[in-house]
């Protein structure tokens, strides 16, 4: 008589230690997400042997959950689990809720819309709609580095913590900080709800450059010469009381909102693209639409605005 199938309840008995070793590595990660690690320090900390470890390290990072840097030798997590965790958030409430909402606005003004969010030290896209004939401004998945001068519109609705925090991480490129300049922004932009960027075509480039780049990545002599082509922090955003003009069109790249979870923290910024010039009410018009979507799915997932 042959062998029969486990039932569900011997399978769900039984335990594997590998597995739990490499549970044990991503659950250590994740739980300490904006940190790298080097093999001997999660060796020790998970109590793994070192040739354990790093059979389990050299795995995960081949197959993307983690990623090594060269220069440090250290482990972060990976951009593979952005796909993972995209499967596991359809369960949820928040991803179908932000595509409904975003189909809605790509529809109306004809573009591409994203949510995106942080996640370990990387920006990553989760959810895209573009209606058809339009030509996508960005795609799921895609990366970038969180820190100066990339990454302001997700700590800025945040609180002055997450702000400083952000503001002290190591910067992808040298930028010049203008407080005064980074508070009109935050002011402005907690009034109205939304930000208006604006880039320059040699801006526009430069974000599509970034994209997958790490600090470390980039030559410091290519640091220095692209950092004098990056302007000061803020300096990128519209703010209506500077155009003394109020009908004169501005050229916008995009317009960002956010949604908060239920202890009022940003958790997503939506965005909805432009790449054009639009005449202040325009403007407005795109902004206040995107900032109640992003009301919208604050609400249907339990979220609510910070005090």
């Amino acid at each position: 008589m042959g062998h029969e199938d486990e039932t569900p309840d011997r399978a769900q008995g039984r335990r594997s230690p590998p597995t739990e070793r490499v549970v044990q590595v991503l659950d250590f990660l994740v739980a300490r997400k904006e940190h790298r690690f080097g093999l001997s320090e999660l060796a020790r900390q998970l109590d793994i042997s070192k040739p354990t470890c790093l059979g389990i390290l050299t795995e995960l990072a081949r197959g993307g959950y983690l990623v090594r840097d060269p220069a440090t030798k250290t482990y972060g997590l990976g951009p593979a689990l952005i796909a993972a965790g995209r499967a596991a958030q359809q369960g949820f409430a928040a991803g179908p809720v932000a595509r409904t909402h975003l189909a809605v606005l790509s529809e109306e003004f004809r573009t591409t819309c994203t949510a995106s969010a942080v996640v370990g030290d990387r920006i990553a896209v989760l959810e895209l709609t573009s209606p058809p004939g339009v030509r996508a401004a960005a795609k799921v998945g895609e990366m970038y580095p969180f820190a100066p001068p990339v990454g302001l519109m997700y700590v800025l609705w945040d609180g002055d913590d997450a702000l400083q925090s952000w503001l002290r991480r190591e910067p992808t490129l040298p930028v010049r900080l203008d407080r005064d300049r980074l508070r009109t922004v935050v002011d402005e932009c907690s009034r109205t709800g939304y930000l208006v960027e604006t880039l320059t075509p040699v801006g526009q480039r430069l974000h599509t450059l970034m994209a997958g780049v790490a600090a470390h990545d980039l030559p410091p002599e290519l640091r220095d010469v692209l950092g004098e082509m990056v302007s000061s922090l803020g300096e990128r955003v519209y703010l209506d009381a500077e155009h003394a003009d109020p009908a004169a069109p501005h050229p916008v790249s995009l317009i960002a909102a956010p949604t908060y979870d239920a202890e009022g923290h940003q958790v997503m910024v939506l965005t909805l693209y432009v790449g054009t010039e639009l005449a202040p009410s325009d403007i407005a018009r795109r902004g206040k639409a995107l900032a109640a979507a992003a009301d919208a799915i604050t609400a249907e997932v339990g979220g609510r605005r910070p005090r």
